[in-house]
Order: C-alpha cells, then structure tokens, then sequence
C-alpha cells in the first residue's frame, strides 16, 4: 500500500544544509566530479560534521516520539547516488530518522518537491533555492552559520519574520511607495482588517501549528507534559502595524508563542535572547550580522529580492 505523506510534516533538507561539507566541495572544485565521487566512496565510514540546519532538523524529527509519523525529513542532493552512500551513513551515524533520499547527479530536485508534499525546502545552495521560489515553492537559503551544539533537551524554537516570509510582500511594496513613514502606518491601520495574502512559509507554520495542538491536547489531558515547540514571530513591524500582522494570522487559523514588534530595533538581540533552533527571513541585512547566533535562513522572495546577487555573502569567513 502506497504511503501517504500529505498528514505529515515534510520538509527537505539539503546534505549542504545537513551537513559541513566543506572538505568534499573543496575536494569537488579542486578535482573534479569523478575523483570527488571517488573520495565520498573511499571515506564512506567518515561522518560528516554537522552544517548549519542539524541542530533543527534532528530536533523537529525527534517530534515523531510525540507521536508517529508526524514529521518526515526528506534528503536532497546533487551528490550522484554512489556519492550519496557517504550522506546517508553519515545520516544513520548521527542516529537521523532519515529514510528518503533524491540524488540527482548534479541538477535540482525542487520539481519534485510538490509530489512529496514539501512545506519547505532548505538549501546551502542559493541557485538551487531562487529556482524553488520562482516556481512558487517554499524554500530557503541556509546561510553557512557555525554549528554549535546548544542546550540539551528537545525544544524546538523556531523564530519568523513576518513580511515576505509568512505573508506576501504587499505591504512592504506600499511602505516603499509611500511618501512618509505615518502614510504608511495610516495604510495599514486602514486595512487592519484586511488580511494579507500567505507568503512562502505559511504552510510550514501551519503544519507545526497543527503539531503545536497536538501538544496542547496532551498537556490538557497531562499537566505533566512539557510542551516542546515554541514559535516566535520577529518583525520590524510596530504599532499600528502590528495589528494587521496578528489579524492576517488569525484569518489564517494560525498563532505564534510570542511576538516582537520592534519598529526598527535591531533583531540580533532579541534572537540572541530567544535562541531559535532557526530563524527565517527575507532581508539579508538582518541575517549577515556577524553577532547573531541563530541558524539563518533567507528566503529570496518579493521586493527585498528583487536585486539581491544570486549567492549571498557568509556571515563568518
């Protein structure tokens, strides 16, 4: 009988993003496809280190202990199938509930995302992922953060921007038409109730909300349970701006944990704070601060994107 993935969480995560591999891309750039093929072969048993969305990605599919089959993590690579052999022991190694994998042999598995029902697609590779969101998938660059082991435990706190990201990018297309800073605070108070139409990762936010009232259930029935996922919305957006951001979501069905309307205040400090597993955002500028400690995700998407350079600068060299 065929399995059905349409009741679970799906996200695809590339080995760029999974993994550290800078050693095999040197190896690549330096020698070649068929001598790098060689080299993943000869170092099979040799575990990669953990990249940038580890810390995430085990955390989210440790959610399947609450209960099964709640999360399906799918493995993504340009790697060739004889190549791929060292990601997927590597995968097994680090004990990653990881059982599906698409090697493509140097080209894009974004087309296939839609037949596994994907709510998000991770790259560490940027031409992979601007592909993905022309064609109007859900997807983000990993920016190659430092991995650093965190706390133990499960929490799993993901943190949002909101413009771009969870909604579309209208009202910040209205911001920049506007002549003043309160004709676009009136704007917004105009349309408060308006909903804003859903942007790239609305879906995502609506698959770990529905995990989110799985938790809640559980805790209602045992004050025991500790709830593990915890969802932060981080915006520029201040008062009255605010207010269309929490009705959008709440047209939408969705919520988050906590809310920071910061008007302007760097984020860097908030997150620091909040200490998200991952952060997701569509403005560079708030991602390349060389202090933020979160894992970064940009998603290239509407006005801010427009002209942005098709890779991005590392935050640390």
């Amino acid at each position: 009988m065929p399995v059905d993935l349409s009741d679970r969480l799906v996200v695809a995560v590339a080995s760029s993003a999974l993994f550290d591999l800078t050693e095999s891309d040197q190896v690549f750039r330096e020698r070649g496809a068929q001598q790098y093929e060689q080299f993943q072969i000869d170092h099979l048993h040799d575990q990669f280190s953990p990249g940038p969305a580890f810390q995430f990605v085990k955390r989210l599919l440790a959610l399947n202990q609450i209960q099964h089959d709640l999360v399906e993590v799918l493995v993504v690579s340009r790697n060739s199938p004889a190549s791929g052999l060292r990601i997927m022991e590597s995968v097994r190694q680090h004990g990653l509930g990881i059982t599906r994998a698409i090697f493509r042999s140097g080209k894009n598995a974004h087309e296939f995302m839609p037949l596994f029902n994907v709510s998000l697609f991770l790259s560490g590779n940027r031409a992979d992922v601007d592909a993905a969101i022309a064609a109007g998938l859900p997807a983000g660059h990993v920016l190659p953060t430092p991995y650093r082991s965190r706390e133990e435990g499960s929490q799993l706190r993901i943190a949002f921007d909101f413009d771009g990201v969870l909604a579309d990018d209208s009202a910040e297309r209205v911001y920049q038409e506007s002549d003043s800073l309160d004709q676009y605070f009136q704007y917004e108070q105009d349309h408060a109730a308006e909903p804003l139409k859903p942007g790239p990762l609305q879906d995502f936010l609506s698959k770990i909300n529905r995990i989110q009232d799985i938790e809640r259930a559980r805790h209602e029935a045992d004050e025991t349970y500790e709830r593990r996922v915890r969802v932060s919305l981080v915006t520029a957006r201040n008062a009255p701006a605010h207010e269309r951001a929490i009705r959008s979501l709440m047209s939408w069905g969705l919520g988050v944990d906590d809310a920071f309307f910061l008007g302007g205040i760097e984020k860097t400090g908030v997150l620091n704070v909040l200490q998200p597993h991952i952060f997701f955002d569509d403005q560079l500028r708030h991602l390349n601060d060389l202090a933020l400690e979160a894992p970064a995700v940009h998603i290239p998407f509407g006005l801010h994107n427009l002209a942005d350079p098709t890779s991005s600068p590392p935050r640390d060299a």
